[in-house]
């Protein structure tokens, strides 16, 4: 052997040994994410390896999630979701991870997440549980997003999640216990939005669809409230002020003794108001036309229609006055 080869192999004897003390410098962490295992002839990562059994899988992720570890909790679900997508323990993985969501205060997350159990294991014994789960998580969203600035409302889910978490609610149960009430809450949020022909539409479901319901009486109450408040201020156009009135005494006629009956007679009251002064805008209108005979006879409507109201007393005068000219 030269001299040449013998400072070549020196010099990878040398590199081999500067290796291999590196080696054993390095955390102990690192080594760990490998392990060779005899069983399988392979390398594994332990972060990726799989319990033998999905129940003894379940079990580890039931684990993290009772000790509050609710991330480590939902790796260890997916996993088993995974590798036994076909076990009976999979939905029952999949409804878990919707609870460590629902946990960590991921409202709209956790609805998606306890959609899947119904959707790819639709014969699932937490389906009912589910659909009761969905609701309150519904309510818990709609009041959540009550005076919250858009970007809190972001935070909470999206901005018409509500009305997705209810429908599905719908959708999963038509004729359960919870579909006329998460009917109504749609409605709800709709008007709470000022949506307020799509909150009408909603709330006519709660009549048409669940006719029965307890729901019905409030669904009815919100229809005229619906639109009291598309009615403006005194505008010459008060067609959408009539039929709030006449929704809220149909209401009244239906349920005379319910709660809000005193709140829809007060309604009546201040729609009729707004009638009235509606009239007399229009007759002052005429009168600054100098067409007196219209103006006349929108002001003896006030005195004859709406006595009641404010608006009676300045339209009787003006008729007086009316008349004295005409002298």
């Amino acid at each position: 052997m030269t001299m040449l080869n013998l400072r070549a192999m020196k010099r990878i004897y040398s590199l081999l040994l500067l290796l291999f003390i590196s080696s054993l410098s390095l955390p102990s962490a690192a080594s760990a994410f490998w392990v060779w295992t005899p069983e399988t002839n392979k390398w594994i990562n332990p972060k990726y390896s799989v319990k033998e059994t999905p129940a003894e899988q379940l079990q580890v992720g039931v684990d993290f999630y009772e000790a509050g570890q609710y991330k480590e909790s939902i790796q260890e679900f997916k996993k088993l979701i995974k590798h036994y997508s076909r076990s009976r323990q999979a939905p029952d993985a999949q409804y878990y991870i919707g609870l460590c969501l629902e946990e960590q205060g991921n409202i709209y997350a956790s609805f998606k997440a306890y959609q899947l159990v119904i959707d790819k294991y639709p014969f699932s014994e937490h389906s009912a549980q589910i659909v009761k789960k969905q609701y309150d998580l519904g309510v818990e969203l709609l009041d959540g997003q009550k005076g919250k600035s858009k970007f809190k409302q972001a935070l909470l889910g999206d901005e018409y999640g509500v009305v997705d978490i209810f429908k599905t609610v719908i959708k999963n149960a038509p004729y359960g216990e919870l579909a006329s009430q998460a009917q109504y809450k749609i409605g709800l949020y709709l008007l709470e939005k000022k949506l307020y022909q799509e909150a009408r539409d909603e709330f006519e479901k709660v009549l048409n669809d669940y006719p029965d319901s307890q729901w019905t009486k409030a669904a009815k109450y919100q229809i005229a409230m619906t639109d009291a408040q598309r009615s403006t201020r005194a505008q010459y156009d008060q067609k959408v002020t009539q039929s709030a009135v006449a929704e809220f005494e149909d209401f009244l006629e239906i349920f005379p003794d319910a709660e809000l009956s005193e709140d829809a007679k007060l309604q009546i009251y201040e729609l009729r108001e707004k009638e009235a002064e509606n009239n007399f805008l229009i007759a002052k209108f005429y009168e600054k036309q100098k067409n007196y005979k219209a103006a006349k006879t929108y002001y003896q409507t006030i005195v004859n229609d709406y006595a009641k109201t404010r608006w009676a007393a300045p339209s009787l005068k003006k008729i007086l006055k009316m008349n004295q000219k005409e002298e």
